[in-house]
């Protein structure tokens, strides 16, 4: 049999020895069985390696850490950074009007600013507070830009300098390059209006 004993019918003393020689073969192995029971396990590699628990853990943990960052990072990309800034500040908003009294009298500052600030359609007044808003913002110092007979078209859409005179001294380049760009989008749309003539 699988324990060591034998099977079917036998008499009392070989079954009394073979009990004996049992008993006897776990006392030997009692203070191995008392070793085991407090040592700890030993974890290998493929190679038979010994393994630092201990140490993978920390590293798992290290790396899980820096993957949820990078995820952080490019989901706060992904819905768009201009986007978050303006969520941040609604809420800084919210907030701010929440400390608020819920009562507001005339002497409201943030509320006569607010107020003041719209433009309401039929203003008298609006005309003369946006010419004033443009003289302000005409003193802040801007390149000047050439405002005279619209300038032929150019691929890079790149308008003229402020000092231009309006001749066009070009070789005529653009133009032809314009003009095959057209005859090839009318050729491409042609072909396929006669692919499709049919159904």
């Amino acid at each position: 049999m699988l324990s060591g004993v034998k099977a079917g019918l036998v008499s009392a003393d070989v079954l009394r020895r073979e009990q004996q020689e049992l008993r006897r073969h776990e006392r030997n192995n009692k203070h191995l069985e008392e070793e085991s029971r407090h040592s700890e396990t030993v974890f290998r590699d493929k190679s038979g390696r010994k393994r630092d628990l201990a140490q993978e853990r920390l590293e798992q943990r290290q790396k899980a850490e820096a993957k949820s960052k990078r995820d952080e990072q490019y989901a706060r990309w992904g819905k768009g950074l201009a986007q978050g800034r303006q969520q941040q500040q609604n809420v800084e908003d919210a907030i701010k009007e929440m400390q608020k009294p819920l009562a507001r009298y005339i002497d409201d500052q943030d509320l006569d600013r607010r107020l003041r600030e719209q433009e309401r359609e039929g203003d008298p007044m609006a005309d003369f507070i946006k010419k004033r808003k443009a003289k302000e913002n005409k003193e802040k110092k801007e390149k000047p830009r050439y405002n005279g007979p619209a300038p032929p078209l150019n691929r890079f859409h790149i308008w003229p300098g402020h000092r231009w005179d309006g001749v066009d001294r070009s070789n005529g380049f653009e133009q032809q390059r314009f003009a095959r760009v057209a005859n090839k989008k009318a050729i491409q749309e042609l072909a396929y209006k006669w692919s499709v003539e049919d159904m």
